[in-house]
């Protein structure tokens, strides 16, 4: 069976690290906020109000920052990350450029897809990061460059992220099982917001947790309770060093939040929490947690604050005054030979 942490404190944790992580999570917060500002934006006269500048579907991940502050605060650039539709705080996390990245979500040819991919598919071969709209289909990439890493002899592994909803899909299954067959330097990663979009996951899920699934297949599971930042990177530590001691795979389920919307427009009717959201927002939960403890004041929170908002707006900027694709070159890129060139 899985076991749960109730969210104890780290000790081990320097001052260092924890500010480092609240850093990360207020990088990706201020980000996504003024996603959410661009994505809804007056385009100016003769567009309809409210269409931004960002084509396609907005999903955000407000509200589960502590999941990827606490997994990536293990990685290095030579690890891989799969992550969701919901991609942007696991790319953030794992140091991805913010000006192409934002390029890309505006659609951009300065984009990392040259503006064919948007939001939903972020790929970086700096980071060996990628994403995808398609549910669960992250699980069976990271097993092929965890493979690659062991084949090449070196200690790097690959990080793969779901939501609760995809755990009922067969790559999810089937990619565990082949980990475990094969030994893997994988670690699982499932983001529990307790809604896949509008169903809720005892809707849907014939248990309760699905770090429990994780003993189907003999490997460890693991399930972090209160959306804690310290809470998940003691889980993940455990996790990766077991994957970089070439012990095999590990699965971590943590309970999140979803403060927003599965989507940009989703009236979230369903939803009967959506007023006591707000209430557990984890950024100002963690901020008082590090100020009592002495890791934060006044003036590094401002600066905090302020660095973050630069780095977004000048990846804003950077965006906006980047060229749109020509439909005269929808052709391009189609191939490897071309992507590359």
């Amino acid at each position: 069976m899985s076991t749960t942490t109730p969210a104890p404190a780290v000790p081990e944790l320097s001052a260092e690290a924890r500010l480092g992580m609240y850093s990360s999570m207020v990088l990706v917060r201020t980000f996504e906020e003024a996603i959410l500002r661009e994505y809804h934006a007056d385009k100016g006269p003769g567009f309809d109000i409210g269409k931004g500048l960002i084509p396609g579907e907005m999903h955000l991940a407000a509200g589960q920052e502590p999941v990827s502050a606490g997994v990536c605060a293990h990685l290095t650039a030579d690890d891989a990350v799969t992550a969701t539709h919901r991609p942007h705080h696991f790319a953030i996390a794992h140091g991805m450029a913010l000006r192409p990245m934002a390029a890309e979500i505006f659609g951009r040819t300065t984009g990392l897809g040259r503006g064919r991919g948007g939001h939903m598919h972020l790929f970086d071969p700096d980071t060996h990061f990628s994403c995808s709209g398609i549910i669960a289909e992250g699980y069976p990439p990271a097993l092929g460059m965890a493979f690659a890493f062991r084949s090449r002899g070196t200690d790097a592994i690959a990080v793969a992220v779901t939501g609760e909803g995809a755990a009922n899909q067969g790559a999810f299954h089937e990619s565990l099982n082949l980990a475990a067959l094969w030994n893997l330097p994988v670690v699982f990663v499932v983001e529990d917001n307790d809604w896949g979009i509008s169903v809720p996951r005892s809707a849907s899920t014939s248990i309760p947790n699905n770090a429990d699934r994780a003993a189907a297949y003999g490997i460890p599971g693991h399930r972090v309770e209160g959306n804690d930042v310290e809470a998940v990177h003691e889980a993940a530590g455990r996790a990766v060093a077991r994957a970089r001691a070439g012990s095999g795979p590990s699965l971590i389920e943590v309970h999140t939040l979803r403060m927003w919307g599965h989507f940009e427009g989703d009236a979230q009717g369903y939803r009967p929490d959506l007023a006591d959201v707000a209430g557990h927002d984890p950024i100002p939960a963690y901020e008082d947690r590090l100020r009592s403890a002495g890791v934060l004041d006044d003036a590094t929170v401002t600066r905090v604050r302020a660095q973050a908002s630069e780095q977004v707006e000048d990846a804003i900027a950077f965006a906006k005054d980047s060229p749109e694709p020509d439909p005269a070159d929808v052709a391009l890129y189609v191939f490897a030979e071309e992507a590359r060139s």
